[in-house]
């Protein structure tokens, strides 16, 4: 796929991501000097933007990349840390009429090769205070520190942009060992439209929190992209992802939406006390990025006195499935297609596009006509091919449907485990052993024994210092679980290895798990 290629058709209709999200309210004289962004260093050091701020910065950044020669469409990479300048960075470039590829900063160098090789970008944006290796093998590609950008900046006309245009760029695990780049068009920001609706409520006088970085897609479109549309004060912290650390800025800042997925929210309640914090202007909190356990829920909004609403989503079209003040919560389910959604639950095991029975599991599908689709996978047709049918996308994840479009998640189809002639899903074997009062958290992950053996392994955290007793949890799953859904082996663990925003490494499991085998 060649995702800069323009056709007529794509060409109709101006637009920008950047722009819809934040001009509109920096020229508006009634919101440019409203507080559109404040971030938060370690040390509860508060530094704030106004709206016609943010454009500024972002403008500023936008004239420095016009100014070096760059085609339109051209790829540039965003090694920065989590800090405003790699936001500013983002829309600076999406401005521009540029695709950046914001990048995690815990990338080792190999890594970030790899993807400049793939993506072919033109331009690598760093920090001056940590610059590149002098090692690093980047041909072709000019690298540039972040301050040299917003102090060389000259006014200069930006390229207009369309809505099939490539805005953005997202690298993530392909089901090859590359990491694939998966193209978002400038339209993608329609999409989002319909996830305030189905899911965050977002007003002008809202004030948001995202727990998660910046390099991130929940965080850059729930925590800027989303509050910035619709005119919210964004809040994003800097520093340790301890979670102690949240209630006391909802506290101070008067948050009245929080953002994270569903381990900040476990770690806040173990960790911290709801109770002794101010928490009245916390209207509601979102979940998103890994299935939410009913318990937690159900904790947070005892303790908290404020509801929790879930939203399912991929890197692909972002959440498109979602519970809200206007959807109704049934626990367990992560919510309904949101209005203007097309979606299907489709056969698994079979090319058809005739949707399966109400309650029947089946492969999770949206529509291709969907404005937050992606553009595609980048220079991967084979990839491409096979997460289509007919007009269908089918992203890997498996769930049924109710009579009242409530979607049932049973996991991504690679997770599925398929032990002694069974396909087993792990969140839902998951979701069973988290009831238990002595489990604090549990991954399902199956072992390849050998070719023709794979076993079904429960790796646990306890919920106290007592530890944990593994023959009162199997006495637990044999009333609760059928005998073939058990698992075969249990293992304790202090924590369970997850990324920077909390979600959890499957892989890394299975990979200690082989270590220890010698398998």
């Amino acid at each position: 796929m060649n995702a800069t290629k323009q056709t007529p058709s794509d060409k109709s209709a101006k637009l920008n991501l950047a722009e819809y999200c934040i001009k509109r309210w920096a020229e508006s004289d009634n919101d440019k000097n409203r507080t559109a962004f404040t971030f938060v260093d370690g040390e509860n050091k508060d530094t704030r933007w106004t709206y016609a701020e943010v454009w500024e910065e972002t403008l500023q950044i936008a004239y420095s990349l016009v100014g070096l020669s760059l085609e339109p469409g051209d790829r540039i990479l965003l090694r920065l840390p989590h800090n405003p300048d790699h936001a500013f960075a983002f829309f600076g470039a999406v401005a521009a009429g540029f695709a950046p590829i914001p990048l995690s900063p815990q990338l080792t160098l190999n890594e970030v090769e790899v993807i400049a090789a793939d993506s072919g970008a033109k331009c690598i944006l760093t920090d001056s205070v940590n610059p590149l290796d002098e090692s690093a093998n980047f041909e072709n590609i000019k690298s540039i520190s972040i301050q040299e950008m917003k102090t060389k900046s000259e006014k200069v006309p930006l390229p207009a942009t369309y809505s099939e245009d490539p805005a953005f760029f997202v690298y993530t695990s392909g089901t090859t060992s590359r990491p694939k780049g998966v193209v978002h068009a400038h339209r993608s920001v329609l999409g989002r439209e319909l996830v305030r609706e189905g899911w965050l409520d977002f007003q002008t006088s809202d004030i948001t929190l995202h727990a998660g970085t910046i390099n991130w897609t929940y965080t850059l479109g729930v925590g800027l992209m989303d509050a910035w549309r619709w005119g919210s004060h964004a809040v994003l912290a800097g520093g340790e992802s301890s979670p102690e650390k949240w209630l006391p800025l909802i506290e101070r800042l008067e948050i009245t939406i929080f953002a994270a997925v569903p381990t900040v929210f476990r770690q806040i309640l173990k960790y911290s006390k709801p109770e002794s914090h101010d928490l009245k202007k916390l209207r509601h909190v979102l979940c998103a990025g890994e299935p939410l356990p009913s318990i937690v829920r159900e904790e947070w909004a005892a303790r908290c006195k404020t509801p929790m609403y879930e939203s399912l989503g991929m890197t692909e079209i972002s959440t498109y499935i979602s519970n809200g003040p206007r959807v109704p919560v049934v626990p367990g389910s992560p919510g309904r297609p949101q209005i203007g959604r097309k979606v299907a639950i489709l056969e698994p095991d079979s090319q058809s596009i005739n949707p399966v029975p109400y309650g029947t599991i089946g492969m999770l599908a949206v529509h291709r006509s969907d404005p937050g689709l992606m553009i595609g996978y980048w220079q991967r047709p084979d990839e491409e091919k096979t997460v289509y049918r007919g007009d269908w996308f089918i992203g890997g994840d498996l769930a049924s449907m109710d009579e009242y479009s409530n979607i049932w998640f049973n996991g991504r189809s690679d997770d599925i485990i398929k032990s002694f002639g069974f396909r087993l899903s792990p969140p839902e074997i998951e979701s069973t052993i988290a009831k238990h009062p002595s489990v604090n958290e549990v991954a399902i992950v199956g072992l390849a024994i050998d070719t023709q053996k794979t076993i079904v392994v429960a790796c646990v955290t306890p919920a106290t210092a007592d530890g944990l007793d593994f023959e009162t949890l199997k006495e637990f799953c044999e009333v609760n679980l059928a005998q073939y859904k058990q698992p075969h082996e249990w293992v304790a663990y202090e924590e369970l290895p997850r990324t920077r925003n909390g979600k959890l490494q499957r892989n890394e499991l299975v990979k200690e798990l082989i270590r220890a085998r010698n398998l």
